[in-house]
């Protein structure tokens, strides 16, 4: 078993109200920790991986979507990009996840 820890700086989302911030920054994290506990961490974070920009790609949601299931699509994202090292962007910006 691993520990890890995982810090999201800024999370940037575009199309998505404001005032949902915290409760999809939950549901990112509750996910994450969910498919993290399920599938196991990558093999860029098991090598002790550190990134200042993941490129999360984009995805579509219907109107009206609850910040649940956003943040849980967000999470998938950004899971993807972890295991896939053609999504990996490593910059010297701080971390964004976009």
């Amino acid at each position: 078993m691993h520990n890890i820890e995982l810090h999201i700086d800024n999370l940037v989302l575009h199309g998505f109200s404001p005032h949902d911030r915290h409760r999809i920054g939950a549901a990112v994290e509750h996910q994450l920790t969910q498919i993290l506990a399920k599938q196991g961490i990558t093999s860029f974070l098991s090598k002790g991986g550190e990134l200042s920009h993941l490129d999360g790609g984009t995805f579509d949601m219907a109107p009206n979507t609850k910040p649940g299931t956003i943040g849980a699509q967000v999470a998938k994202s950004v899971y993807a990009g972890l295991k896939s090292e053609r999504k990996v962007r490593v910059s010297r910006d701080a971390a964004n996840i976009s």
